[in-house]
């Protein structure tokens, strides 16, 4: 009996270590989210602005009014007002002169026509003082100049770009009104020359407020002479209202009176009697605001020489 050959060791399954791979399968794993969908853009429709509209807003800026500003040129109404004061001015001197050279009677309507002269350096100072300190744009009959004073104290130099008559038909028209009855009745010439000066004093008092706001090389030599001499007010006097605490140096003829009642505290007087009586405070006893403050550019700055 044949006997199979003994192996020392059983069958086994065969296998390499180096054939045993842990394989890898490559994943790609997709995610999907919903994202809600954008707006569509809204379409804004161009909205055409008006030639006159369009200038009007390019002539504003922060720094106040640009020279092309219609606030600030004359028109035909100004310009006939302005003529039509000044025709009344003149026919009140020459009234005055020809009564009195018929008359030979100089001394009065020569001291007159100088009292005039004082007295209008004073009423520009308490016009000047009341428009600044009480009133707003809604005041009635003194409304548009109580707004254009106040933007004169944010803007100075713009008084240095109106034209002519835009500077003075709001006066000239005030004159022609009060100051035409009296050269239809009065042959006074002391009354006259009084009128007359003291009218034509108050008329052109905002062209020597425009003139103490100029740079010394761009006035007339003869205007220089006459602010150096204290006839017109000068540069460096007016100079002192538009700092704080805006209180004084409110004359604005020839500035004569403002030492006078500076010193003597006139104004702050009648601010205290207006105060206790109608309980009404003036600007001037508030902080300056930003309505107060002076905003000067570059190009527009003016220095007092």
């Amino acid at each position: 009996m044949s006997i199979l050959p003994q192996h020392k060791h059983f069958l086994r399954p065969s296998y390499h270590a180096s054939t045993y791979h842990h394989t890898r399968l490559p994943i790609r794993m997709q995610c999907a989210a919903t994202l809600p969908a954008s707006p569509k853009p809204e379409t804004k429709q161009l909205t055409t602005v008006p030639p006159q509209l369009n200038q009007q807003l390019s002539t504003t800026t922060r720094g106040g009014p640009l020279p092309n500003d219609p606030s600030l040129q004359s028109t035909w109404t100004h310009r006939a007002w302005l003529a039509s004061g000044c025709t009344t001015v003149i026919i009140s001197l020459a009234k005055a002169i020809g009564i009195a050279t018929a008359t030979h009677m100089w001394l009065e309507p020569t001291l007159a026509g100088y009292i005039g002269y004082i007295l209008a350096d004073l009423g520009s100072g308490v016009f000047h003082w009341g428009i600044d300190n009480y009133g707003d744009a809604s005041t009635p009959v003194f409304g548009a100049q109580i707004e254009a004073f106040q933007g004169h104290h944010k803007w100075p130099w713009t008084i240095t770009r109106r034209q002519f008559a835009n500077n003075l038909h709001a006066l000239a028209r005030a004159v022609t009104f009060t100051v035409l009855p009296i050269n239809l009745e009065c042959n006074d010439p002391t009354l006259l020359g009084f009128v007359g000066m003291f009218s034509g004093c108050i008329m052109f008092s905002q062209q020597f407020h425009s003139w103490a706001h100029s740079t010394k090389s761009k006035l007339p030599p003869i205007v220089v002479a006459l602010q150096d001499l204290g006839v017109l007010v000068s540069r460096s006097q007016h100079a002192a209202h538009h700092r704080p605490p805006y209180n004084n140096n409110y004359c604005i003829v020839s500035g004569v009176w403002n030492k006078f009642l500076d010193e003597n505290k006139v104004f702050e007087v009648l601010e205290m009697a207006v105060f206790f009586r109608l309980g009404i405070r003036p600007r001037s006893w508030s902080e300056p605001s930003l309505e107060w403050t002076e905003e000067i550019t570059p190009s527009s700055q003016n220095v007092v020489q």
